[in-house]
């Protein structure tokens, strides 16, 4: 029970960090004239952050994580948005948008497959992996990996944040972040 708790208060806190740091990063970038006033926006925003997460019901009460055979379609989902955005010069909304839509119609293969209808959570996940630029994203390999990181955070995430609007889109940028600064820090 403790090893669970421990997992979630770990999803929870790197979630909440990034958040923080994405906000305090833009609005240091756009406001860089007022400390003050970015300083007063980052704290607010983070209670108000941090207050939700405490106070509002967003997670189950239960301990269970996402199936290895559902999270190894994330980084499958990240190469195929990542090929078409890169290789099929599509663009990374419509690379998402067609690997979306696409995941979307798999349940319709076998109706009654519990397996099948959860499928195209994990590939739209991935997604928004592959939808990252090519600047941040240089390379097939970086995209594998940070769809795994991602993976892992999307199994380990399945009853947090619940009914909460763009928790794939929030798990992909932490796994895309995470690979991205380790990347970083060794070159």
């Amino acid at each position: 029970m403790k090893k669970h708790k421990a997992i979630r208060f770990f999803m929870v806190i790197t979630v909440f960090i990034m958040q923080v740091i994405f906000l305090m990063m833009t609005l240091k970038e756009n406001y860089e004239s007022n400390n003050f006033l970015i300083v007063t926006s980052v704290l607010l925003i983070a209670l108000t952050i941090f207050f939700g997460y405490r106070y509002l019901d967003l997670h189950h009460e239960e301990h269970s994580y996402e199936k290895v055979s559902v999270v190894i379609w994330v980084p499958i989902g990240a190469l195929i948005c990542y090929s078409l955005n890169v290789y099929g010069d599509l663009g990374s909304v419509l690379a998402a948008g067609i690997t979306g839509t696409t995941a979307s119609f798999i349940p319709a293969i076998h109706k009654k497959s519990d397996y099948l209808k959860k499928l195209p959570a994990a590939i739209y996940c991935g997604a928004f992996v592959g939808m990252s630029s090519v600047e941040i994203s240089p390379s097939v390999g970086f995209i594998v990996t940070a769809g795994v990181l991602t993976g892992v955070f999307f199994m380990l995430s399945k009853n947090l944040f619940l009914g909460i609007g763009g928790k794939l889109g929030s798990i992909a940028f932490l796994g895309v972040v995470v690979i991205y600064l380790l990347n970083w820090l060794w070159i």
